[in-house]
């Protein structure tokens, strides 16, 4: 019988250990090299920064890797490259949104691409309230911190009274036009949705219309029926009588800082209504939508007449007599009135009667005046 040498085995196994060991040796290499880049490359893209709060500007056009760069020198992210390479994973190879990006203390460089991908950029809000006219609106766009730029004043009316919102650098010319393209878009609209045979030859009467409403009242819940009353009476031929109207011919709508005087009542200008028989030659400020919608959407009343109740609302009559009865009412209720009839002699101690009608147009019945008294309101 043939006996092995048991020295070649042991020569055997000795040589495939010694073969394992540096095969292990190598795996827990390359295992320990993965885990370290896959520890590096989190900790690139999803560990928080060290950098403080950064506002950093990037203009129209800006490429992902401009962008990359600036960042990485600003020191909001550590790496531009992985910046560039997680932007392309995740499809963005173009350009991002332009604007200025206020990045978080400690952001991560995925939070960060994310704030951008996403367009979050600084914006600034600008408000124009309702009832300013077209030069106000403008000092107030003039005022604005961080736009560039001059404006003109637009025409009357034009402007849709509301908050915008804008980019720092932006022009100030870009921020008006969107409120001209709102006012504009605004009024068409309403306009094709108007209520059935109003006295409007144009859309533009239903601006002046509204732009009047809008100085009349500052109560929502009035301005349809403060617009069935003002087109009840261009129905009738009658004047409109509004003291706003006198305001904006005297001063382009800047605040009097007192009362309507018996002379400027009775002076003609082309928005006096007390002194023309029809609508104003433009509005008299910008009209917000309620007051579109009001214009176009009147109450349907047989009102012609109101009076301010002294509480900041108004009453309203159909007939002068029943509007008279309303002044002496709340003239009882209220002991310090204000009164601007246009028929009245202001030293007048009764104060309520009023002057001589308006002549009459064509065959249309003489019309009496609005008697537009004014009651201090509760203070």
């Amino acid at each position: 019988m043939t006996q092995r040498d048991p020295r070649g085995v042991q020569s055997g196994e000795g040589g495939t250990r010694g073969l394992l060991v540096p095969l292990v040796g190598l795996a827990a290499g390359v295992v320990l090299i993965v885990l370290s880049a896959v520890v590096f490359l989190y900790a690139q893209i999803y560990a928080p920064g060290d950098q403080p709060m950064r506002e950093i500007t990037f203009q129209h056009g800006t490429s992902v890797t401009a962008i990359a760069r600036t960042l990485q020198q600003q020191h909001v992210i550590r790496s531009a490259f992985f910046f560039r390479l997680v932007a392309k994973m995740h499809g963005k190879t173009g350009a991002f949104q332009a604007g200025t990006y206020d990045f978080p203390a400690r952001a991560s460089m995925i939070d960060v691409l994310s704030q951008i991908e996403q367009g979050k950029v600084v914006r600034f809000l600008v408000t124009v309230p309702e009832g300013r006219t077209s030069a106000q609106a403008v000092r107030i766009l003039m005022a604005a911190p961080n736009l560039n730029g001059d404006v003109d004043v637009p025409p009357e009316g034009s402007i849709l009274p509301e908050t915008y919102q804008y980019e720092r650098g932006e022009t100030r010319q870009a921020v008006l036009d969107r409120m001209l393209d709102a006012g504009r878009k605004t009024l068409d609209d309403l306009w094709a949705h108007r209520q059935p045979g109003l006295p409007y030859a144009t859309k533009e009467d239903a601006l002046i219309m509204a732009s009047i409403i809008e100085r009349e009242t500052a109560l929502p819940s009035e301005r349809p029926r403060i617009a069935a009353v003002f087109i009840n009476r261009l129905r009738q031929g009658m004047r409109l009588g509004s003291d706003p109207t006198v305001i904006y011919g005297i001063s382009r709508g800047e605040p009097l800082g007192r009362g309507l005087t018996r002379s400027e009542l009775d002076a003609y200008t082309p928005w006096n209504t007390y002194q023309i028989d029809k609508l104003p030659v433009t509005p008299i400020a910008n009209p917000g939508k309620a007051s579109l919608v009001a214009a176009l959407n009147p109450a349907k009343t047989n009102d012609l007449y109101f009076v301010a109740d002294g509480t900041g609302g108004h009453v309203f009559a159909a007939t002068y007599e029943e509007h008279l009865a309303n002044v002496a009412r709340w003239r009882s209720i209220e002991g310090d009135v204000e009164h601007y009839v246009s028929s009245a002699d202001p030293a007048d101690s009764a104060g309520l009667q009023a002057a001589a009608p308006v002549q009459p147009q064509s065959n249309v019945e003489p019309a009496k005046p609005v008697a537009a008294i004014r009651l201090k309101a509760q203070r």
